[in-house]
């Protein structure tokens, strides 16, 4: 058994696994203006850090070394961890400017497609979910909207213009279909019930503001009152979604906007919009936006006033729009936001380091909304730059605790779903070793929606824990994938290891480390592969097998840190 070592690490192969071994338009960079902008915000931001951990008495971890944060960059900014080949060409780099440098070459056109598919997936999921086959999610079309978010983060498209277009979107949700825009999808599945949920969704989304609770009745917590609610969604009120049938069954949805006459229904003069208080009386609510802003025309008619147009220019004028994105997108780096949760944002909640969030909500603005600005900024940064290690200086910077994050460490958190898919076909190869293409492409079908499934979380807030619940654990332990993974068929990458003759044992050991975790084996892990071969009886291909076994089922290799 492994037991006995120590190792070197907080991410280790636990015993009861080594038990069972033992038996990634608009562009970026310096083709903006903003290269220039960054090397001096990023200074300016370290300083800021520099002086908030002085100041609370805390010592920063030491910098993570390059394989540490080449492996946690691939992961963040594409979804995936380095190949074998991306990782060693890293480490072989000796310019002082290789983390810039990979940090361009990711955010460049040689990446653009990975970059655009992640991302599409991550806010694939943050608009909609995964589970789109039930009730009014049945409305939406998962492809349609994917497509959309592609074409957006290839063309680096600014954040303000983003948000615009989904808040406001018409036309046909079905790709192939006549007046087809994927942006419709997010609100097509939303507009039933009044439009409650495109409410909430835009709201969380958007403005970084929970407004749920108050539908029913005022906040307990803060000073929102169940009347904004209601003045917020009667910007909905014109929208409506079409259905489209096709033999008998739903083909599309086309959503448009159209007058609206009130609940009343007396004259869309007026449009009004009824709510219940809690004593049972009824108010009116017309259009009036979270800061105070009211929609001075009332009209419900299209061609006086488009509420959803103005409820967008309403939005990307505010401050609210780039503090939320800002936030999501540090929280997405960084394993924390500056305000958590991320979607309940405001004075009741406000944000931990004040000066630095103010910093980069000011360059993200004046940069014109550019996701890929704000991205480059964080990853350069000295707190994405730290070591996931906490030591006695600065182990009271645990948010898991309750303590406000400090980010004297980064913050170790488990890949999601997607992530997890992607690194084990990157690291294992387990696609390449099924030689018939129809059957690779049923497998990976078949992978990727079990992987979904078991992984999903309809929790805004990351994890910071790898539960592994049963379905889960064996799932990694013994499915599909992992059996695959772990095969010596000829194509998956334990195959191209075994057979490398001009390898030592040890060095096919280290290939295992190295494309797996971005590291070489140490010294008590090449001693357990040492006592495999003897338990194996000289049979490396065995030890190969278990220590990949056990490799990819580590907490190591399931979380980014």
């Amino acid at each position: 058994m492994l037991g006995p070592a120590k190792p070197r690490r907080k991410f280790i192969l636990v015993s009861a696994t080594l038990s069972l071994v033992a038996c990634t338009g608009w562009s970026v960079g310096n083709q903006f203006g903003f290269a220039a902008e960054i090397p001096k915000l990023v200074a300016d931001i370290d300083a800021q850090f520099d002086a908030a951990w002085e100041e609370a008495s805390v010592v920063p971890s030491k910098s993570a070394t390059d394989g540490e944060w080449c492996r946690r960059l691939y992961l963040d900014l594409l979804g995936r961890i380095p190949t074998l080949e991306e990782l060693q060409s890293f480490l072989a780099t000796r310019s002082r400017d290789k983390r810039t440098n990979l940090v361009d070459r990711l955010l460049s056109e040689e990446y653009a497609e990975e970059f655009a598919e992640h991302w599409s997936m991550v806010w694939l999921n943050l608009l909609i979910g995964r589970d789109t086959n039930s009730g009014n999610r049945r409305w939406i079309d998962r492809d349609g909207l994917r497509e959309y978010l592609q074409e957006s983060f290839s063309a680096n498209k600014p954040y303000d213009v983003l948000a615009e277009e989904l808040i406001t979107a018409t036309g046909n949700n079905r790709p192939g279909e006549e007046e087809f825009n994927g942006a419709v999808n997010f609100l097509t599945g939303k507009l039933s019930d009044n439009a409650v949920d495109a409410t909430v969704s835009t709201s969380r989304i958007f403005l970084g503001m929970r407004v749920e609770c108050t539908q029913c009745h005022n906040h307990p917590f803060n000073d929102w009152k169940q009347s904004q609610f209601w003045q917020l969604n009667a910007y909905f009120r014109q929208a409506r979604p079409l259905r489209r049938y096709r033999e008998g069954e739903l083909n599309s949805v086309y959503l448009m906007d159209e007058d609206f006459l009130g609940e009343g229904g007396n004259s869309p003069d007026d449009a009004e919009v009824y709510f219940e208080m809690r004593n049972g009386r009824l108010q009116v609510a017309y259009p009036v936006f979270v800061d105070g802003q009211a929609l001075e025309n009332h009209s419900g008619r299209i061609s006086q006033v488009n509420r959803r147009q103005e409820l967008a220019k309403l939005i990307v004028s505010s401050e609210y729009l780039s503090q939320a994105v800002v936030n999501r997108l540090w929280r997405h780096f960084l394993g924390r936001g500056f305000v958590t949760p991320v979607d309940d944002m405001g004075p009741h909640n406000p944000p931990v380091l004040p000066d630095i969030f103010a910093s980069l909500n000011e360059a993200f603005v004046r940069q014109s909304y550019d996701l890929k600005f704000l991205m480059r900024t964080i990853v350069l940064g000295k707190p994405y730059s730290l070591s996931s290690i906490a030591h006695r200086r600065n182990a009271e910077d645990d948010p898991d605790t309750g303590s406000p994050p400090l980010f004297s460490r980064f913050y170790a958190r488990p890949m999601d779903a997607e992530q997890l898919y992607a690194s084990l076909l990157v690291a294992t190869h387990a696609d390449r070793a099924i030689q018939r293409s129809d059957r690779r492409d049923d497998a990976q079908r078949d992978w990727l929606a079990r992987f979904t499934r078991e992984f999903d979380s309809n929790d805004d807030q990351p994890p910071t824990v790898f539960e592994g619940t049963i379905p889960q654990t064996l799932m990694l332990m013994n499915g599909g994938l992992m059996r695959q993974a772990t095969s010596l068929r000829e194509g998956s990458f334990l195959y191209q290891v075994a057979k490398r003759n001009n390898l030592d044992a040890m060095e096919m050991i280290d290939r295992l480390y190295l494309a797996a975790l971005a590291r070489r084996a140490t010294k008590p892990e090449k001693q357990i592969a040492e006592a495999l071969y003897r338990e194996h009886n000289g049979k490396m291909e065995k030890v190969l097998q278990d220590m990949w076994w056990a490799i990819l089922n580590s907490n190591e290799f399931l979380f980014i840190h």
